[in-house]
C-alpha cells in the first residue's frame, strides 16, 4: 500500500505518527519499503514473510474481539 492509502485506512492517525510507526516496523523487518524512481517518487509498503506469519493470529484476535463486542452490546 502507499502512504496515503495507509493513512486513509487508519482513522485518526496523524502523518507524523504513521511515519514513525512505519519506520519502526521497517527497522524491525515487519514491513518492506520500496521506493520507485519516478517523478513524483512513489513509495509502497508491504508486509514481510515474518508479518504474514501473524495473519492467522490476528484473524483469531479479530474474531475474539467481535464475539466479545457483541456480547457486551447485549448486556
Amino acid at each position: 500500500m502507499r502512504f496515503g492509502e495507509l493513512k486513509k485506512s487508519i482513522q485518526g492517525i496523524t502523518e507524523r505518527m504513521l511515519t514513525l510507526q512505519l519506520r519502526k516496523m521497517e527497522a524491525n523487518k515487519l514491513i518492506k519499503r520500496t521506493v520507485y524512481a519516478e517523478v513524483p517518487p512513489r513509495v509502497e509498503y508491504e508486509m514481510t514473510s515474518i508479518t504474514r506469519e501473524l495473519d492467522p493470529i490476528i484473524k483469531e484476535l479479530q474474531a475474539w474481539g467481535e464475539k466479545h463486542r457483541k456480547m457486551m452490546e447485549h448486556t
